[in-house]
């Protein structure tokens, strides 16, 4: 079995596109949430909210040709790989083209101007706005066939559109295939981009917060008060390398990974299951050879939502116990859904790394139905600790838990 380590990191969310300027609005509490004026022709959405990322620009350098097959959530996957890539000091490396080099990526959907464009036409049998690349940019592996292409990446290409887990089973597969030596290099996350059918979809299930007045105040994760989740959009990606390939190269390592646990529910399509949940983080342990103990913080799905954080909790607890610190990135930036399980991967090495963890906001009153853990609230918490795990849970009962190790 092969070791493999993370060699190269990035995102971009409504908070910015470095880590710096994402911790700084960690550290002031200061989310990314505002209200969606321009929903309002949606009169039948009841939500208002949302996290998106109101100054994204493709780079300059890219070409017309390059943008012509991206749609917004492939020019999110794309940027966070090209960063990603940099970080690891690839970019524009010959050997990313060698065969040596592939992707695992997903989104919950294709771009939904495509989609919409095909809608237009089965409605009112016209072709308006539709060309070659109409079907490239809404397909469901959009993200994953673009990034290979736009580097010219030859190795195995593995999509992951599983919704919300789509970034932490494409990260958790390009482990995997790394491990088991098939090839050397993964590049691994997700993207989504913001689109109000998203919101409805949830809408739909009365599961979407209607604090619309006063956006900074939710989502509230694990709180008594929480009224549901608000969506957001953003792109995720790590750069996963063998051990020695990176060491022989001289690469900078950010973390390794060493364990991966994912299942299905097998039970229904939106309730979540506690025994799948937390069987997922047991086979993450397992593939780590770590006990629970090793454990010293874990990165929560928190979606604000009622049956959701309530089962999560009680898994979490059920293989920790009362004392495992938890909280909820998703309280900043609102649900990223395919790019949630990249963003708060990233974020958890990034915690580890520099000892300091971000709290959940808008936490206040933990809900008594949630399990007792050791929720993080008010201001970060300074810990150290050699192992940190993130965990993810989607619509179709799929279950992701990843362990990373610090490495010094």
């Amino acid at each position: 079995m092969k070791r493999v380590v993370v060699t190269g990191m990035a995102g971009i969310t409504s908070l910015g596109s470095d880590w710096a300027s994402i911790a700084a609005h960690f550290e002031a509490g200061r989310s990314g949430i505002r209200r969606m004026d321009e929903w309002d022709r949606f009169t039948e959405l009841n939500t208002r909210l949302a996290g998106p990322i109101d100054d994204f620009s493709v780079p300059p350098h890219w070409t017309r040709k390059q943008l012509r097959s991206m749609g917004r959530v492939s020019r999110l996957a794309v940027g966070a790989a090209e960063q990603a890539l940099q970080d690891a000091g690839l970019l524009g490396n010959p050997i990313i083209q060698d065969g040596r080099m592939g992707v695992a990526c997903g989104s919950s959907t294709g771009s939904t101007d495509e989609i919409k464009a095909f809608g237009n036409m089965l409605l009112n049998s016209v072709a308006e706005g539709l060309n070659a690349n109409s079907y490239v940019r809404m397909m469901p592996h959009t993200t994953a066939a673009n990034i290979s292409i736009f580097f010219g990446l030859t190795g195995r290409l593995i999509p992951t559109s599983s919704a919300c887990t789509s970034g932490s089973q494409g990260i958790g597969y390009a482990y995997e295939a790394i491990k088991f030596g098939r090839l050397p290099l993964m590049l691994a996350g997700g993207a989504e981009e913001l689109c109000p059918t998203e919101a409805m979809v949830f809408d739909a299930l009365y599961a979407t917060s209607l604090k619309n007045d006063a956006p900074h105040t939710s989502p509230s994760p694990y709180d008594s008060g929480r009224d549901g989740l608000v969506i957001g959009e953003g792109g995720g990606m790590l750069v996963l390398e063998e051990l020695e390939h990176a060491l022989a190269r001289g690469a900078h390592i950010h973390a390794e990974i060493v364990g991966f646990g994912s299942n299905a529910d097998g039970q229904h399509t939106t309730r979540p299951e506690v025994s799948t949940m937390r069987r997922a983080m047991e086979l993450a342990l397992e593939d780590a050879g770590l006990a629970a103990q090793a454990i010293g913080y874990v990165n929560g799905h928190g979606t604000a939502t009622d049956q959701g954080d309530i089962a999560e909790t009680q898994a979490t607890h059920d293989v920790f116990g009362k004392h495992m610190p938890i909280s909820s990135q998703k309280s900043f930036l609102g649900h990223t859904l395919g790019a949630c399980g990249a963003l708060e991967s990233w974020f958890s090495i990034e915690m580890m790394n520099r000892d300091r963890y971000v709290p959940t906001l808008n936490l206040h009153n933990v809900d008594p139905r949630c399990a007792e853990l050791d929720y993080l609230r008010g201001e970060s918490r300074v810990m150290h600790n050699d192992y940190v795990m993130n965990n993810n849970f989607a619509f179709g009962g799929v279950n992701t838990s990843l362990i990373f190790r610090r490495w010094s």
